[in-house]
């Protein structure tokens, strides 16, 4: 019988779709096309959620302040956000992901994972299927969207943004090493702002130079984080697709369209919110032992206060906490945000977002990107 490779070279599609909020918006008001626009805030409140590519060449991006985004670009158009229309587009364009692969991991309604290995369609071409993806999503929706193929979802997560938007890229296994050693350090996925800075401190300013370091010296650094950076850089990323990522948490938050004051208007907003937060646990049928306030400031300053019970708590109880932890001192300043969320959930099988995940066994092929 002939014995199969346990680590086969895997087939791993990123697909994300092209500054979709503001897409969608730009799609559904054809007077937005061809103009900058933000989804998100107001001229004088709030943040940005998303930015057209109209709006990116002024310098605007998501998470920037609304305030802001207005004093770049004078013209900006600001469109509310419509989540049930951007989920009734993400559930179009992940029926197209269904019709090549089971495995399937969304991130986020605009993007996802997908490994062909093995798929539906009998193609051994990723990048053959990573075209008849994009094309079915625009046929289907009207959206354009970009992907990246590689042989692990680092490399193809960095592969999708090469060519952005409308386009794809992709990293052969024997081209991944010396890729990776000329890519800039704030490139890298999962190496945030903070990390390359500190990277960029002891001489790391590319691939070339972490690849220097030994595993021994990056663990000491960066703690567990270490293995990890020792291994992208040399193209060695063993995390598969998961079809059913659990869900971590589940929360309610609002962004206020003045600062609130007194503490009356602070206790009748949270208890809104936690009204909001009772109906997303009925909803989805979870409950949590871990309730965490988040409180953002009016100077943007930002502070969590969280308790954990020994059992799930009753909806009454929740609220009780929540209070709690809203007393638990005085509020040092206006408040322009407040959160309410749940965590350590009692999450089963049955509770996870999507179906099981196949079993396929994996031949032992070379990769035919």
């Amino acid at each position: 019988m002939e014995e199969k490779n346990p680590n086969p070279i895997r087939k791993i599609i990123h697909v994300d779709m092209d500054a979709f909020y503001a897409s969608v918006e730009q799609m559904d008001h054809p007077e937005w096309r061809g103009k900058p626009l933000v989804v998100g805030g107001s001229e004088s409140r709030g943040v940005v959620a998303a930015a057209s590519y109209e709006a990116r060449k002024f310098g605007i991006y998501s998470a920037m302040s609304s305030m802001m985004a207005a004093r770049k670009c004078p013209n900006l158009i600001f469109a509310k956000p419509r989540f049930d229309r951007y989920k009734e587009i993400s559930r179009q364009i992940r029926e197209v992901f269904y019709e090549f692969t089971d495995l399937v991991e969304p991130l986020s309604l605009d993007e996802a994972f997908l490994d062909v290995t093995e798929n539906k369609k009998g193609l051994k071409s990723a990048i053959l299927i990573a075209k008849q993806i994009r094309w079915k999503i625009k046929e289907k929706t009207g959206l354009n969207a970009s992907a990246g193929v590689s042989y692990n979802k680092f490399l193809a997560k960095i592969a999708s943004d090469l060519n952005k938007p409308n386009g794809q890229a992709y990293i052969l296994p024997e081209d991944a090493e010396e890729f990776l050693e000329k890519l800039p350090i704030g490139k890298f996925f999962g190496i945030g702002k903070v990390t390359a800075e500190k990277m960029q401190e002891i001489g790391i300013h590319n691939g070339a130079d972490l690849k220097q370091f030994s595993l021994q010296f990056l663990t000491k650094k960066f703690g567990k984080s270490g293995l990890h950076y020792f291994n992208i850089v040399r193209g060695i990323h063993l995390s598969e697709v998961q079809p059913h990522r659990v869900r971590k948490s589940l929360s309610a938050e609002n962004t206020f369209e003045r600062d609130l004051i007194t503490n009356s208007e602070i206790e009748e907003s949270l208890k809104s919110i936690n009204q909001e937060l009772l109906k997303r646990l009925k909803k989805s049928g979870v409950n949590g032992r871990t309730i965490t306030l988040k409180i953002k400031y009016s100077d943007f300053t930002q502070q969590t206060r969280s308790k954990t019970l020994d059992q799930y708590p009753e909806k009454e109880t929740i609220w009780e906490i929540a209070k709690e932890l809203l007393d638990q001192e005085n509020l040092p300043k206006a408040v322009r945000l407040l959160g309410l969320g749940v965590s350590n959930l009692n999450i089963t099988e049955e509770h996870q977002y999507f179906g099981e995940q196949l079993k396929i066994p994996f031949s032992n092929f070379g990769l035919v990107l």
